[in-house]
């Protein structure tokens, strides 16, 4: 059995603060490895800027590296159309129901989990792992899923605040300005490679 966290997303580019999301749900929450799981097509939003999916997995990869911490998961990125978290919670316990599933979410999403495809599904799959920031306090998060079933299934774990987000760095590059530091080098260099956002 692992204990897998699934972190996803658009990743459209993943930055850093998306690796340090990662890094810390997967230190203060015990897990074995953290995925990350770029969508096809989000439900509720569209994608701006998008490069296609193929190009999103490839600067996920680039992102992770070597990290043994770390993988990217097509769970998603495979199913075309939109994606519910639900439906990917489904696919993983089918396709190995012995592992033990972490959701991760920042607090922002956490209190809209009401408003998810069937919320209740989604707790009895997976544990919530909610990166708690300033702004979100864990007891509105607790209060507004408390009339849930499995809202005793959420872990909370502290995220340092990083004002990083991927249309900033989308606007930067339209921009001509430089984005190291704030992607890992592996993601600068494809992104320069391929004219992405520019």
């Amino acid at each position: 059995m692992a204990r897998l966290g699934l972190l996803g997303g658009t990743f459209n580019p993943p930055h850093i603060a998306h690796l340090v999301c990662a890094q810390e749900a997967w230190t203060q929450l015990s897990l074995d490895r953290v995925l990350l799981v770029p969508v096809f097509e989000p439900p509720h939003k569209e994608v701006e800027d998008d490069p296609g999916v193929e190009h999103r997995i490839e600067l996920c990869r680039r992102a992770v590296g070597r990290d043994p911490r770390f993988e990217v998961s097509r769970i998603e990125a495979d199913v075309p159309g939109r994606s519910y978290t639900v439906d990917t919670l489904r696919r993983l316990h089918e396709s190995s129901p012995e592992d033990d599933l972490t959701f991760i979410v920042g607090g922002d999403m956490a209190q809209a989990l009401p408003t998810w495809h069937e919320p209740e599904a989604v707790l009895s799959l997976a544990t919530l792992g909610v990166a708690e920031r300033e702004g979100v306090r864990r007891t509105d998060i607790s209060e507004r899923l408390s009339s849930l079933a499995g809202a005793d299934c959420i872990r909370f774990f502290d995220m340092p605040r990083l004002d990083i987000s991927s249309s900033m760095i989308r606007r930067r590059i339209a921009l001509g300005r430089p984005i190291r530091y704030l992607v890992p080098e592996g993601v600068a260099a494809y992104i320069a490679d391929e004219g992405l956002y520019a």
